[in-house]
């Protein structure tokens, strides 16, 4: 990674680049109308209480070219939390620099420093560029897993059942 970048946690005031860069996410995975939800919205998730997520923010030259939002998650096998990456992103003029590499080793650095179990993350089917990144940072790619979701009107109709 070039030393003119800097990385460093979301702070209040980079909402609004964050939820940028999450619409370039969008785009790039051809998913923009699936984006519903808004800067303000995330600010509160990152920075209020409780805090939902968290963000690491990658400049250059002052400008957020990558980020990568995370939260924890609870592994009860370890009986250890662990972290999961939610999304990462760096802006196509961008890639190609160490900076994804950088990413992961600072989330690796965090998890380390939490006394994390895992660090997990999923990856699109179609995205094997990506997949093959991720291979080649030590990843494993668990084939025999599912990702199972419930979306809000059915999350709705399940809790009435209770």
């Amino acid at each position: 990674m070039s030393s003119n970048l800097k990385i460093r946690f979301a702070e209040p005031s980079d909402s609004a680049v964050l939820f940028e860069l999450i619409q370039g996410l969008a785009e790039y995975e051809k998913l923009s109308d699936a984006v519903t939800g808004n800067a303000q919205a995330l600010k509160e998730h990152l920075f209020g209480e409780p805090k939902y997520i968290e963000a690491i923010l990658v400049e250059s030259a002052g400008q957020a070219v990558g980020f990568a939002l995370f939260f924890h998650n609870y592994s009860t096998f370890l009986t250890k939390p662990g972290i999961y990456l939610e999304d990462l992103f760096v802006l196509p003029e961008f890639r190609r620099q160490g900076i994804g590499k950088a990413l992961l080793a600072k989330l690796a650095q965090i998890a380390v420093e939490r006394d994390c179990g895992r660090l997990e993350w999923s990856v699109l089917d179609w995205n094997v560029s990506a997949q093959a990144f991720y291979r080649s940072m030590g990843a494993d790619i668990l084939d025999d897993w599912r990702i199972c979701r419930v979306t809000e009107e059915t999350i709705k109709k399940l809790a009435a059942k209770g």
